[in-house]
């Protein structure tokens, strides 16, 4: 399972092995009984990784495996902007959850496949190393 955290600073993508149905349920029991709101609903969340990746023939082959909840984003450059001609877009159909309805800060949770959860997760820690030196 990935679980996307999204503060108001930016975001961190973590890889879990909790099965996502359980996961979810604890998190709503946690907030029953802590007295917490807790917002859930069906969502897409997207990020970006760098185009140049090593490994991204091996994503658009996880693509196909997982198309229903994981679709890569990487149009023709002559199509995009100049900003964008050095990012791929990684969009992702899970769960969202906040404390509020139109709460831009919360987590989201989807379940791909393991080989491609472990993929996005160490491909994301690759790009952010690479962004703080």
């Amino acid at each position: 399972m990935l679980k996307l955290t999204y503060t108001e600073k930016g975001f961190y993508l973590e890889l879990l092995t909790d099965l996502l149905e359980e996961w979810l349920a604890n998190r709503v029991l946690l907030c029953l009984r802590a007295a917490t709101s807790i917002y859930v609903e069906p969502s897409t969340a997207s990020f970006l990784l760098p185009a140049n990746s090593s490994c991204l023939k091996e994503l658009k082959a996880l693509q196909q495996d997982n198309d229903e909840i994981l679709e890569l984003i990487d149009s023709d450059p002559e199509d995009i902007c100049s900003a964008d001609r050095d990012n791929l877009e990684i969009s992702l159909q899970g769960t969202w959850l906040t404390s509020s309805e139109d709460s831009e800060e919360g987590i989201f949770v989807c379940q791909l496949t393991p080989r491609a959860e472990l993929l996005l997760s160490q491909l994301w820690q690759a790009a952010n190393l690479e962004a703080s030196v």
